[in-house]
């Protein structure tokens, strides 16, 4: 079986300084694709590099919400010379993230509504992000939705209500290690069965959001890529379907949503 990973923060300290031998362990564990996510017009330029070393990887480009204050006049042009790139496959991750407010809500739409605008200037998915902000989420998304190729909702962690709204707009829906977190995730996991099979996608998050499924307990709080095959093992679990199964499933998904794979590649 062969996994794609569509949410992996191979920039982040933590799995940066390792990034071969975390990018060795997950083909290792049968996760021979992931997807880099681009949080910052620096970390997006980071993981464009490391998509470039890494066989195997592609990457997004964007400004995160709680990044949106501090995006430079000029982010939408950088965003878009770093999306003419063939590695990158979609802008993003950006949206809106009401939790915390690192950045003004004004601020954070109007950055996410800029990154919708270039997604559908240069016809990429857009990858979103979304916390305690659905409303307005829904809101500006919809000004776009009609004219964007596709629309990820990475990180999902709602319930049926939300996931419907998504789904009614045609949303791909990522999945994390949110799912195995009996203290958290009960509302996922309710959801999980009605995520429509050709709009499924899995992800780690890492090197957040370990899996706490996993046996026996890891030592390190670092979840990494490798681990995404836990993940897929409590989805196969509450849509009664089998490993290999969602294996080819999520795995056509993720190659339809980014369009490409690295030239030269096998195909997935």
């Amino acid at each position: 079986m062969a996994w794609v990973d569509i949410g992996v923060n191979l920039t982040a300290s933590s799995l940066q300084k390792r990034a071969e031998d975390v990018v060795a362990a997950a083909i290792q564990a049968g996760v021979s694709r992931q997807v880099l996510v681009g949080t910052s017009i620096h970390e997006s330029q980071q993981a464009l590099a490391l998509a470039e070393t890494f066989p195997g990887c592609i990457t997004t480009a964007g400004i995160h919400p709680h990044d949106a204050a501090s995006a430079s006049a000029s982010f939408i042009n950088e965003l878009r010379i770093l999306a003419k790139h063939p590695l990158v496959r979609a802008i993003g991750e950006c949206g809106l993230d009401y939790n915390r407010n690192y950045s003004a809500p004004d601020v954070q739409r109007e950055v996410f509504a800029a990154q919708l605008e270039l997604a559908v200037e240069l016809q990429l998915p857009v990858y979103l992000h979304e916390r305690d902000a659905i409303g307005d989420q829904l809101a500006v998304l919809d000004r776009y939705l009609s004219d964007l190729p596709a629309a990820i909702v990475h990180c999902f962690t709602g319930g049926p209500e939300e996931l419907a709204a998504y789904q009614e707009r045609g949303c791909y829906i990522g999945v994390t290690g949110w799912v195995c977190d009996e203290r958290r995730g009960h509302e996922l996991q309710l959801a999980v069965p009605n995520i429509a099979e050709n709009r499924l996608l899995l992800e780690t998050d890492a090197p957040y959001l370990m899996p706490r499924n996993i046996r026996p307990k890891p030592k390190s709080r670092t979840n990494v890529p490798a681990n995404l095959p836990w993940v897929a093992s409590v989805v196969a679990d509450l849509r009664g379907t089998t490993i290999e199964t969602l294996a080819a499933t999520t795995t056509e998904n993720a190659q339809r949503v980014f369009a490409v794979w690295p030239a030269g590649e096998t195909q997935l």
